[in-house]
């Protein structure tokens, strides 16, 4: 499979196994991407998950031997858009694990998905105008967000990469760590996302994610909306009752 998932508990670990084409993105592997995404998404076991490569590159972006072939379409699905993944609409927390270069396409990939943890050697960009064309995944509106106009003006311009570690000192990564680490840091952060209540998670992380697009009185109706999804719900009663008992929780998805 061009895109695998291993379930470990409530966590699941999809990851990009095309490493003899720097894991460049062609029809099989944006297909099984939201394969695996459906899996992720309608298994309510399934709490978190963490998006990897294998390989030294996280992801060269799209296959150009298949552009070039007149497949670009077989790139992006209906439902998830290039890879499978970068139009995508999801409810749980996915958290990108990078260990090598993510570009073009690649850093398309990991600005879609909620957390990212990169390593001492990654580095991001967007390097399209250097080959006349243009980065149509979301990476020439999302990499605002993420770093700020100037920063990224800078680098959709220039195609220039982006070491990790100015990445994180701007707000685009969580944390850089040497590369064999990078998994590991990746699996702490979702055990603390996991240790919450998975609902409200889900909920507090879908208002989030459109702060910096929708206006206030959207995000306040979204706020309400997102309370009212957990109240009535098993967890809601287990919060507080945990809370008085002075004990752990005990949390069920439901």
């Amino acid at each position: 499979m061009a895109v695998e998932i291993e379930k470990q508990g409530h966590l699941a670990i999809i990851t990009l196994n095309r490493p003899e084409a720097r894991n460049a993105i062609n029809g099989e592997m944006a297909q099984t991407m939201e394969s695996c995404l459906d899996e992720f998404e309608n298994d309510p076991e399934l709490w978190v998950g963490i998006l990897k490569a294998e390989g030294t590159v996280f992801c060269a972006g799209a296959d150009l031997k298949e552009i070039a072939a007149g497949n670009g379409a077989a790139l992006a699905t209906r439902k998830g858009g290039f890879g499978g993944i970068t139009r995508r609409e999801r409810t749980k927390p996915l958290i990108t694990a990078i260990t090598g270069t993510a570009v073009a396409g690649g850093c398309e990939i990991s600005l879609s998905c909620d957390l990212i943890i990169a390593s001492t050697e990654t580095v991001f960009g967007l390097p399209e105008v250097k080959r006349s064309l243009v980065a149509a995944a979301g990476g020439l509106f999302r990499l605002p967000r993420a770093l700020g106009m100037a920063t990224a003006m800078e680098l959709i311009m220039t195609g220039d990469p982006l070491p990790a570690q100015r990445a994180f000192e701007l707000g685009m990564v969580n944390k850089v760590v040497l590369p064999e680490q990078v998994l590991g840091e990746a699996k702490q952060l979702a055990e603390r996302i996991m240790a919450n209540a998975p609902l409200a998670v889900q909920a507090s992380r879908n208002v989030a994610a459109r702060a910096l697009m929708d206006d206030d009185e959207a995000l306040w109706r979204a706020s309400g909306k997102g309370f009212q999804s957990v109240v009535g719900t098993e967890d809601y009663q287990e919060g507080p009752r945990a809370f008085i008992e002075k004990r752990p929780a005990v949390w069920k998805g439901k």
